[in-house]
């Protein structure tokens, strides 16, 4: 009988090949292709196996679902984007750039679930106990009910889970722990797959929530196979600037609950604390109106969160004037630069363009281009609006304004906060929109001299 010819494939692609290369050819990740002959010889005499008994299948109708319960943590911004709490038996995977709080919000988390009478395992193989105890004693984060352990091997690992039987597990992180059992050093594709496998098994054998942590890649996604995140239940991101000291913790994935909610922190120096109001956070402090500003009501999950933009906008002699922007899509201001030169006539061709959000804020919703259109020409014609004037609405190519999503939400928000003008929907077209801006801004002399011409 001829030996079946070779064939490797990409575990995070399904490229193949028939040699074993380092580097993917298809999405050039390293260390994903493996050898698919094996399994494609055990798979190929697979026989049925008749079902029976509570395995067989029945109707959704008769199937009886059991109400899955969440446990606070005692963080409400993170309970908040877990949809509530800790779900027994779930797997969450908390991702993040190095040196942004990963650790120290889980040491948080650890020590007020802690306080709540539930049993925390905190295992650090990044870190010593030692280490682990001074970061706790900084923060405040000291409980008899919190287990420290310093291991890299996955079998010690699964031993301490046995011994001090745990309501709560945090692994920091999944890619420096290995198994004994799968070849490869910490960190590679197929340790990283055995030992997440591993950690969600036990999760939901034992009803054992356990919270992962995941490294992230240079490009910003989950270091390792993209297996991983579909073997968990909840993917969170944690991500912040380091120069400033707001985080934010949004979900990515929750089977548990609604994805895109963001919670928001602040890193001190004691330990990380939840903002539970963060309207005040990304407007500026202005006292005066200033052109080239606009306010926007956003929808972080179901928060809406006032956020200011930004714009300025100077002459340029360069043949190819500067486009730069912070927190917004670039392509998006793009496009709202032509919508205002072709069809409200405001020329900004031959200007430096700047755009930012305050605070750190991304916007990347088109629920606030109307905001952006505004700020920039506001700056255009250096004309301030008041400041209880705030903007929602998506505008097509057309000049027209399209309402946003959740626009009840936003605009009870922005009456919360005192915003008193609410352009949206009300506004059919980008001029009209600017008229009503601009004419808002006059004062009432300039108001009375018009009505009386």
């Amino acid at each position: 009988m001829a030996r079946p010819q070779s064939t490797f494939r990409c575990t995070e692609c399904g490229w193949t090949s028939l040699k074993w290369v380092g580097r993917c050819g298809e999405c050039q990740s390293w260390g994903t292709v493996e050898d698919a002959t094996a399994a494609q010889v055990s798979t190929r005499g697979t026989a049925a196996v008749a079902v029976t008994g509570s395995r067989a299948a029945k109707p959704i109708t008769q199937v009886v679902g059991e109400r899955v319960s969440h446990w606070q943590t005692g963080i409400g911004e993170f309970d908040r984007v877990l949809g509530g709490g800790i779900v027994p038996g779930a797997a969450i995977l908390l991702s993040g750039e190095p040196g942004v709080g990963k650790s120290t919000l889980l040491l948080e988390v650890a020590s007020q679930a802690a306080s709540r009478g539930k049993r925390v395992l905190y295992v650090s193989a990044e870190e010593s106990v030692d280490q682990v105890r001074l970061r706790a004693e900084r923060t405040g984060a000291m409980h008899d009910e919190l287990f420290l352990a310093s291991e890299v091997d996955l079998s010690v690992i699964l031993g301490q889970i046995d011994q001090v039987k745990p309501d709560l597990v945090i692994a920091d992180s999944v890619q420096t722990i290995s198994s004994s059992s799968v070849d490869g050093i910490a960190g590679g594709v197929s340790q990283v797959r055995e030992v997440a496998s591993t950690l969600i098994r036990v999760a939901k054998d034992r009803a054992l929530p356990i919270l992962i942590v995941g490294h992230v890649t240079k490009d910003g996604t989950i270091a390792g196979p993209r297996l991983l995140e579909h073997l968990v239940d909840v993917v969170c991101h944690f991500e912040g600037d380091r120069q400033t000291a707001l985080r934010f913790v949004r979900a990515l994935k929750n089977r548990f609950g609604p994805t895109d909610e963001v919670g928001c922190f602040d890193m001190a120096g004691d330990g990380i604390h939840e903002v539970p109001d963060p309207s005040g956070l990304f407007m500026s402090r202005s006292g005066t109106p200033v052109s080239g500003t606009c306010i926007t009501i956003a929808m972080e999950g179901r928060r809406a969160l006032p956020v200011e933009v930004q714009a300025l906008v100077v002459p340029s002699s360069a043949p190819q004037p500067r486009r730069v922007v912070n927190g917004v899509d670039s392509s998006r201001v793009a496009m709202l630069l032509a919508v205002l030169e072709r069809r409200a006539g405001i020329k900004l061709s031959d200007s430096d363009v700047y755009v930012s959000t305050v605070g750190g804020m991304r916007l990347v919703e088109p629920g606030a281009d109307l905001a952006i259109a505004l700020a920039l020409a506001s700056a255009a014609r250096d004309r301030p609006y008041p400041q209880t004037l705030a903007a929602i609405g998506e505008i097509s190519l057309a000049g027209e304004i399209r309402p946003a999503t959740g626009a009840k939400q936003r605009a009870n928000e922005g009456g919360r906060l005192g915003f008193t003008t609410i352009l949206g929907a009300d506004a059919e077209h980008l001029r009209e929109a600017l008229r009503v801006a601009f004419g808002a801004s006059r004062s009432v002399r300039e108001r009375e001299l018009d009505a009386a011409f």
